[in-house]
């Protein structure tokens, strides 16, 4: 297999109000059920590294303040890779089924990024109690909640 197919199901905005995913009309009945669940998992495409330099890229030097100097792609969440690719988990703040809409707390997807697909998040599934990860990021917040109020700035090299 060569290629696949994928089509957007809809478009991330991000604007003064906030961050906000509009599926199309099209995938909007398969909003149905979604009440309830408190956050979700978005795949979407990092439409702004969606170049041939940044698909032929597999590794990155230095991307971490206190990481080794040079790591593959696959060991980071670059943008930078062969299939621009994003998975983020986000807490979802409303529901508008009708018109396609999920407000969320936060996403770090830049506005106009295609959405591919969303999926409830689910501690049974999506949950790792004791993940293992290097020593280099093992100071990092262990969750969602306390990340908002690390000081990233200090770990992501620039």
């Amino acid at each position: 297999m060569d290629f696949l197919t994928v089509n957007p199901i809809g478009t991330v905005h991000v604007s003064e109000n906030g961050f906000q995913i509009e599926l199309f009309h099209a995938y909007r009945a398969g909003l149905t059920g979604l009440v309830g669940f408190g956050h979700l998992t978005t795949l979407w495409w990092f439409s702004g590294c969606d170049d041939p330099a940044s698909r032929a890229s597999l590794s990155e030097e230095h991307p971490y303040a206190k990481g080794p100097q040079s790591l593959g792609v696959f060991a980071t969440r670059s943008p930078r890779r062969p299939n621009p690719l994003a998975l983020s988990c986000a807490g979802i703040i409303g529901l508008d089924e009708e018109n396609g809409v999920i407000r969320l707390d936060y996403l770090d997807a830049d506005d106009g990024s295609p959405v591919l697909d969303i999926k409830p998040y689910t501690p049974s599934l999506d949950r790792v109690e004791h993940p293992a990860v290097p020593v280099w990021c093992s100071h990092w917040p262990e969750s969602v909640e306390a990340s908002g109020d690390f000081d990233w700035e200090r770990e992501i090299s620039c």
